[in-house]
């Protein structure tokens, strides 16, 4: 005889039935993601590889300063996401709203700081090879803490709620795994859009 589980499968606890069929779909989609992030680095240093001089002549070596107080606003990000996962594990409905609204925030900043780098930058997208690489990996990745945010406000409103317990919150773990997986790429393009011209 076939039991069926009391509530469905998404909404079930970890380990009670291992990881629900949305925590496996997310992370398909994080790896499908992961290689289009790892063709468009590896494409950026195959043109680096065969140009005469990067970035080209006219255009300066990126700003360091910008991209890492960037780099600070996204990793704050993930640690209050953590937060929000610890308190709600603990049934903290006051602490998971505090985290996610914090990580929105962070997230949001580098979204406001990553615009204002595009409006200060010396060269444009079909300037050349490089300026393309340029815009296109960054887009991309603003494009994804974008969704990121989205999501967020979207777990905010389900915690207002009171959506999620210590046993119910496989959608928060959904996006978590989304959001460090979209932090951790940025620390990627950071070593190599950033920091390589400067050292390499």
């Amino acid at each position: 005889m076939i039991r069926t589980p009391a509530a469905p499968y998404d909404t079930m606890s970890p380990g009670e039935l291992g990881n629900p069929p949305g925590w496996w779909g997310m992370l398909f989609l994080v790896f499908t993601e992961a290689a289009l992030f790892a063709s468009l680095l590896l494409s950026y240093f195959y043109e680096r590889a065969n140009a005469v001089e990067w970035p080209p002549a006219g255009i300066e070596k990126p700003e360091l300063i910008l991209p890492l107080i960037m780099t600070a606003l996204l990793i704050g990000s993930s640690i209050t996401m953590l937060i929000a996962e610890t308190a709600i594990k603990r049934d903290s409905q006051t602490g998971l709203i505090v985290g996610l609204v914090l990580s929105v925030l962070l997230a949001g900043g580098f979204l406001a700081m990553q615009g204002y780098e595009y409006t200060h930058t010396d060269f444009a997208l079909g300037d050349s090879v490089y300026s393309s690489a340029f815009f296109t990996i960054t887009g991309l990745h603003g494009i994804h803490v974008a969704i990121a945010v989205l999501m967020g406000l979207v777990l905010i409103a389900r915690a207002s709620l009171g959506h999620f317990t210590a046993r119910n919150h496989n959608a928060l773990r959904n996006v978590s795994l989304y959001w460090h997986f979209v932090d951790l790429v940025w620390l990627f393009i950071l070593a190599s859009l950033y920091i390589s011209p400067h050292v390499l």
